[in-house]
């Protein structure tokens, strides 16, 4: 009798320590789906470094799997669906989700001129400090949207003007040109009508090929698009890049809360925030696979001429509610302090 009872109680007690560990191990073994955008797929670079990121997270408790897409449109509506508790896609398409963050997206934002020559590592260093701050402890309040927030962004390259025709060097050349301008981020639009130019609808699926065929006389894109895209098709013996920087794109990584454990995050946007310098290592691979003789320099009239005409473009734009003023802000703030120089940096400017 005794025996018995000791074997009930012992099964008892087990049964209630298993059934205590329970909830902890099924929630150590729930999955999070990770969409990302990548050119290539899952061999890509971006795809690649998500990888790497899988193994990190598993050590602030998410345990992730990689789904790979070659649409970003589709991979945010996939996530707004909740197909995907997470999404790493470009400043232009998570702008929806942040538009405080998406500001190292907006034209110009981040791009450092002096004497009429641009300074890209001095623009590189703005994207980094604005990435610093957006990860940083307090981050939080500005990284959160509602159930989203950002959860670590990189740089993705410079977007720079490719043309079908090298002639193109000033701002005025630009008018009556036909110039791509995705449907998703309005400010494209403005910019090209505020330059006396024609805007043509286009998404990241077409905007190549209405550019090598001829569709469209200019497009703006990363030197990591120039070989999948087949670029050089658009270019020809006659076309050019212009080494300008109309805008330094970035990636990044929004998650929906609910499906993470507390202060994700944050341990996310630092662990990104460390691998700004393997992300630019890979922009700088890219643009040296670009032939020397399809790049062109503006002159420095030139160079200024459009500097000012971004800065411009992004005040209207925000005007119309486009781009965050906060961002803004902070992106300028970050330009001063590297390039204090500036006409923009003093006192009485009201430039953004």
């Amino acid at each position: 009798m005794f025996r018995t009872i000791g074997y009930r109680s012992a099964v008892v007690a087990i049964s209630i320590v298993a059934g205590s560990l329970s909830t902890p191990v099924q929630a150590q073994q729930t999955t999070q789906k990770l969409c990302v955008y990548d050119l290539l797929g899952a061999a890509g670079d971006i795809f690649s470094m998500a990888k790497d990121y899988v193994v990190a997270s598993k050590g602030w408790g998410a345990n992730i799997s990689l789904h790979a897409y070659t649409d970003e449109r589709i991979a945010t509506q996939d996530f707004i669906a909740g197909e995907c508790d997470a999404v790493f896609a470009t400043g232009f398409r998570t702008r929806q989700f942040n538009s405080t963050t998406a500001a190292i997206d907006s034209l110009g934002a981040s791009s450092i001129v002096k004497d009429g020559k641009v300074d890209m590592d001095a623009s590189y260093e703005v994207v980094k400090r604005a990435i610093q701050v957006f990860s940083s402890p307090g981050s939080n309040k500005i990284a959160s949207n509602g159930r989203y927030e950002i959860a670590g962004i990189i740089p993705f390259g410079t977007a720079y003007p490719v043309l079908n025709d090298r002639k193109i060097q000033t701002v005025e050349d630009l008018a009556g040109k036909k110039i791509a301008a995705f449907d998703y981020d309005k400010a494209q639009a403005v910019m090209i009508q505020k330059i006396g130019a024609q805007p043509v609808s286009a998404d990241i699926t077409n905007f190549a090929s209405k550019f090598n065929n001829g569709v469209v006389d200019m497009i703006a894109a990363p030197a990591a698009a120039y070989k999948p895209l087949e670029l050089y098709r658009g270019i020809g013996t006659k076309g050019a890049i212009n080494r300008f920087p109309i805008v330094i794109l970035s990636y990044q990584m929004v998650i929906n809360t609910s499906k993470f454990p507390a202060n994700y995050g944050l341990e996310s946007r630092k662990y990104w925030s460390g691998q700004f310098d393997r992300a630019l290592k890979l922009i700088l691979r890219a643009e040296k696979t670009i032939p020397e003789k399809t790049w062109s320099d503006l002159t420095p009239e030139n160079m200024i001429k459009y500097t000012i005409m971004l800065r411009e473009s992004r005040g209207s734009i925000m005007d119309q509610g486009i781009y965050d003023k906060q961002g803004l802000t902070i992106m300028k703030k970050l330009r001063c302090s590297i390039n204090r120089a500036d006409s923009e940096c003093t006192p009485d400017s009201k430039t953004f």
